[in-house]
């Protein structure tokens, strides 16, 4: 798993790159308080090697919490977030992206 940041300079987005390696997942999404936890938003495109990836234009100057979905019922977390916020709703700590 990791993530990439691109900052912008000619607009107030970052590009982040989104990358799980899931040989054996037929799916997996990026949810998160950038897109509703919406599964249908953030799915990433599964590459031969039996990576997924996926990259999303995010505002900058936020911090966004967020997981990712595989197989539409395994949540997990990123190992390279920049922290880690528990959230009374899910019982659970989510992954923070600062941008």
């Amino acid at each position: 798993m990791s993530v990439k940041k691109q900052f912008i300079k000619t607009k107030p987005v970052c590009k982040v790159t989104f990358s799980v390696e899931a040989k054996e997942s037929n799916s997996v999404a990026v949810v998160g308080d950038f897109n509703n936890w919406n599964a249908s938003e953030g799915e990433l495109s599964k590459l031969k090697n039996g990576t997924f990836k996926g990259v999303f234009e995010l505002p900058k100057d936020n911090s966004f919490e967020f997981k990712y979905l595989i197989d539409g019922f395994a949540y997990a977390n990123e190992p390279e977030a920049d922290s880690y916020r528990y959230n009374e709703f899910a019982g659970a700590e989510n992954s923070v992206l600062e941008v």
